[in-house]
């Protein structure tokens, strides 16, 4: 399952679901900043209009990318603290198709002492 979350309220993540044609992507909406700072996402407050005239909220957390196995422990996690150079989602969905058809390891999992 794939899955966008955004702490915007319902019109907004609507605007941007039909904006970006997310018919295979669920989209959810109202997530607290507290808890999004528990996620580790940097929270920014606003400069006013973006670079494509939207008007940003007073705060709201910058993006990141979570990849969780089915066992709820991170494959994958990327926190951006600046608005640009996101991840290119086709790339993506070609480096899950080698990860899935090859069951690449996470990395990062050691844990032992340095």
């Amino acid at each position: 399952m794939t899955i966008a979350i955004s702490s915007n309220g319902e019109a907004r993540a609507r605007q941007m679901a039909e904006k970006i044609a997310a018919n295979s992507l669920r989209v959810g909406y109202g997530l607290q900043l507290s808890k999004a700072r528990e996620w580790g996402l940097h929270i920014s407050t606003s400069r006013g209009k973006t670079s494509i005239g939207i008007e940003e909220p007073p705060l709201f957390s910058e993006p990141g990318v979570f990849l969780v196995k089915p066992d709820q422990t991170i494959y994958y996690l990327l926190v951006q603290s600046m608005p640009f150079v996101r991840p290119n989602s086709s790339e993506m969905v070609q480096a899950l198709d080698f990860i899935i058809k090859n069951d690449y390891p996470a990395r990062g999992e050691y844990a032992g002492a340095v």
